[in-house]
Order: C-alpha cells, then sequence, then structure tokens
C-alpha cells in the first residue's frame, strides 16, 4: 500500500492500514458482551428482509480507518464506483475512525451511528459476532445469491466470523514474508533465501557483520519479538499452531511447536551475539515508517514484513538490490514452505443500521465484486480477499507483490483464530514472549501451563 495507515497491529505505530497495527493493543470493553449489548443486538435484528426497500434513495454512511491522501482517494474511487451501479444509494465516507471511535458509536446507536463499518484488524471479530453489534452476514449472502465457500479463501473466512456467526467479510488481505538484501547475500555467498529454521540461522549468522570493536553493522536477522512486525503470533504462524481446543481451551502448552517455537527463536537470538546485545543494536533503529528503517539502512539483512514494505521500498528508492521470498518454516515441516501469516481488513453492517439491505450492497460491492476488490487492492497494494480476484490478470503484475499471492494462497498459510475478548490472548503471548526471549522465564514447560491458564481464566471472565 502506498504509505501506511492509521492502526494496524502495537498493530503497533499505527499505521495506514493492517500493517504496523502489530500490537495494536485495541481492547474492546467487556460491556460489550454484556447482556445490554446482546440485548440491543436482539432489538435489531439483522433480519435484512423488512427493514429496508435498497431501491430506494437512501444515505448511507461508512466508517473506516485510512487517512493516507492515497488510500483515502481509492476508497472514494471506489465509493464512486458503487454509486454508479446503484444511482438510488449515496455514501457518506468518515475516515480515520479507530476501532474504541466506532465501537461507542455502535453501543449509542441512534443517527450518528454508521451503517457500514471496517476495521483494521481481525482480533476482534469473536467479540463483535458474540456480542451482536455487527449484522450476522449469513441471511443476506442466502437472499442475494453469494456462496461465501466460493468467494472467499477458507483462511480469510475463518478469521471474519465466530462460532458459526459471520458477521464481518474479508476487505483484502495481508500476507507476509521474508524481505532480504540480495547484494548482503551475494557478498556473503548465499545463493538464495532460507527455506527452512535451520538455514535461516545458518544465514542470519553469515550476513551478521561487526566491526573490530564488536559493534554491530547488521545483523542478519533480527529476531527479537520487539522489532517492527516481529510479534510472535506472526513468527508463530510459521509452525501452524492451534491456539485453542475444539472446547475453546488454550492449548499453549501442550503443543510441541510452541515449545520448538521458543527454541528456535532463542537460537537465532544467541546465533548473533545474544539477547543482551541484539536488544540494545534494536534500539538504534530508525521508525519503522521512516527513511531511517532498519532494512532501508541495511543494518538487517532479512526481516519480516507485509506485502506493503515493497512498494515503500520502491519508493524510498533503497540503494541496493532486495527480494522478496516466503518465511522459512520449521526443518520437519520443509513441505509447507510457502505458508505465510495473513491477517486483513474486514467490513461489516452495524447492527443498528435502518438500513442494512442498502449497505449490504455496499459491503457485497466491496468485498464480493471482483474487478473493484482488484482495483482497490492495486490501489493500496494489498493482497485481494477473493479466490477469483487472487487469480485476476488485472492484477498488479510486480514479481515481488505476487510473492505476496502465493502465500495469500498457499493452503498451510494461517490466521489467528478470533476468541471472545478480542485479542487479550494475543496480547498475553506477547508478554509471554517478552520475558521468555529475555531470560526471565527459567522453565519453559511451566510458563506455558501458566500461559494457558492466564487465557482460560480471562476467556472465563468475558463470558460470565
Amino acid at each position: 500500500m502506498p504509505l501506511p495507515r492509521p492502526g494496524g497491529r502495537p498493530r503497533p505505530p499505527l499505521r495506514p492500514h493492517p500493517r504496523p497495527r502489530s500490537r495494536a493493543r485495541l481492547r474492546l470493553p467487556v460491556a460489550l458482551a454484556t447482556a445490554g449489548l446482546l440485548a440491543a443486538g436482539c432489538a435489531n435484528p439483522s433480519v435484512g428482509s423488512d427493514r429496508d426497500d435498497p431501491t430506494e434513495p437512501v444515505t448511507l454512511t461508512f466508517w473506516h480507518g485510512w487517512s493516507n491522501a492515497g488510500e483515502v482517494k481509492a476508497i472514494d474511487d471506489s465509493i464512486a464506483r458503487f454509486e454508479k451501479i446503484h444511482p438510488n444509494i449515496t455514501v457518506k465516507a468518515v475516515g480515520n475512525v479507530s476501532d474504541d471511535t466506532m465501537n461507542q458509536a455502535l453501543r449509542a446507536g441512534g443517527s450518528d451511528a454508521p451503517d457500514v463499518v471496517s476495521s483494521f484488524t481481525t482480533n476482534n471479530v469473536g467479540q463483535y459476532c458474540s456480542s451482536g453489534m455487527w449484522a450476522d452476514l449469513d441471511p443476506f449472502m442466502k437472499k442475494t445469491g453469494v456462496v461465501k465457500e466460493k468467494v472467499f479463501p477458507k483462511t480469510l473466512l475463518d478469521y471474519t466470523r465466530y462460532r458459526g456467526r459471520q458477521c464481518a467479510l474479508p476487505l483484502l488481505a495481508d500476507a507476509y514474508g521474508l524481505y532480504y538484501n540480495e547484494d548482503a547475500f551475494k557478498k556473503a555467498g548465499i545463493t538464495r533465501p532460507p527455506h527452512t529454521m535451520s538455514e535461516l540461522k545458518r544465514d542470519a549468522a553469515k550476513l551478521t557483520r561487526r566491526t573490530k570493536d564488536g559493534d554491530y553493522q547488521q545483523v542478519g536477522f533480527m529476531p527479537n519479538f520487539r522489532f517492527y512486525q516481529n510479534s510472535p503470533d506472526r513468527l508463530f504462524a510459521q509452525w501452524g499452531p492451534r491456539y485453542f481446543d475444539r472446547n475453546g481451551k488454550a492449548q499453549l502448552a501442550k503443543d510441541p511447536s510452541t515449545r520448538e517455537f521458543f527454541t528456535t527463536q532463542r537460537d537465532l537470538i544467541n546465533a548473533q551475539g545474544g539477547y543482551r546485545a541484539t536488544e540494545k543494536f534494536r534500539t538504534t533503529f530508525g521508525d519503522e515508517m521512516s527513511a531511517q528503517n532498519a532494512f532501508l539502512r541495511q543494518k538487517v539483512a532479512m526481516h519480516m514484513d507485509g506485502e506493503w514494505r515493497g512498494l515503500m521500498l520502491k519508493e524510498a528508492k533503497a540503494p541496493f538490490k532486495w527480494g522478496v521470498a516466503p518465511m522459512p518454516v520449521p526443518d520437519d515441516q520443509a513441505d509447507t514452505y510457502g505458508r505465510g501469516y495473513l491477517t486483513g481488513t474486514i467490513a461489516g453492517i452495524a447492527h443498528s443500521s435502518r438500513h442494512q439491505n442498502a449497505a449490504w450492497e455496499l459491503v457485497k460491492f466491496l468485498t464480493v465484486d471482483t474487478d473493484q476488490v482488484v482495483a482497490f487492492a492495486n490501489a493500496i497494494h494489498n493482497v485481494p480477499s477473493t479466490n477469483a480476484a487472487l487469480t485476476s490478470p488485472k492484477l498488479d503484475a510486480d514479481p515481488d507483490f505476487r510473492t505476496f499471492l502465493d502465500i495469500a494462497r498457499n493452503r498451510h498459510s494461517t490466521a489467528l483464530p478470533p476468541s471472545n475478548n478480542g485479542d487479550m490472548y494475543v496480547l498475553s503471548l506477547q508478554d509471554f514472549a517478552y520475558a521468555e526471549e529475555a531470560g526471565k522465564v527459567p522453565d519453559l514447560d511451566a510458563g506455558l501451563r501458566g500461559l494457558d491458564a492466564g487465557i482460560d481464566a480471562d476467556n472465563l471472565q468475558s463470558e460470565n
């Protein structure tokens, strides 16, 4: 995407779209799951039939989080295309809206609340669906003949529904891969990007350079969890983890891949000088979205990032040759190479909207119409979110961008599972990971059991 937008993962330094929101710790108040909101949802059932006539003149309010000029233009262009097809529907777009602001308006309801809503984070889908704050879209799809299983990749469908309730649909996606400095590779005698974690460790050590005084000039791969997009849940995706069992109980301690993940990360750190030294070097890096970005400044030779980074590197005229590949996978899962972490923007209908049928026409256009999805993806350099759009000949032909399309299509790629308390389990994993990499978890197995217990306790509290 052109330039970062607000929100993200800190989805962390808020940036323009699903990107550095990486750890965006957006927590919806527990009140979302209270009886009061549920009652409000029941008072405004999402029937999608008797509420309004979508052929009558109507004005819809659409709230979104984009704020960058180029991205706002892409939204406005999308709306113009929609209004041309539906001349009776006028769309009033309101940008740069945070999840917190949107949630407050939806709880309050009334004429000032939006009709169509979107979010840069999938972490809150469980709350949106279970509380009824976002309308169930299945009745609308059934009524208009949209077969969601045929339209959307399974992984993207999974992160837009919760316990059978489809309260959102994918509105473009983000895929994560490995950016690498081809000039540094050539100098180190490395002929291709690493495919497995053991290769990543070997190459990272070869690419790490220090001065005679021992100061870092470059690390091969900065594995520390606080580095830019290195949120542990994204790196962990290469193992294809299952966070919960079928009863919704946390099972990180029971899954052997969890221990392997933390052990591998520790080995990567030690191969490049240890946690204290690499963490000290990390604090010298510039802001992720600035010209002082550590990869752009060649302080790191490889790093994990999303599809939008390629466009930013080109706009910054990176002074070295770079390439993109899937992130490496565990050695015992070499056949899954090509997978990656997926997330994205989502769209839905507000439970309080009095124009839900008209709102569905807009949501359907933005998320299902192939030409629209492709045009929007090309405009903001995001991964399209439908099967048809992913294979469209009209998509950006940039080979680096197409690497992320392959990651999005890979059947082994994974996304975070929705939870009824939003991203609290992700934040718990992050906090644990920060302590573990710093050597503050003396017994990993006991620590993981405690992590599971804490996640289960949080989930239980949210349900009560």
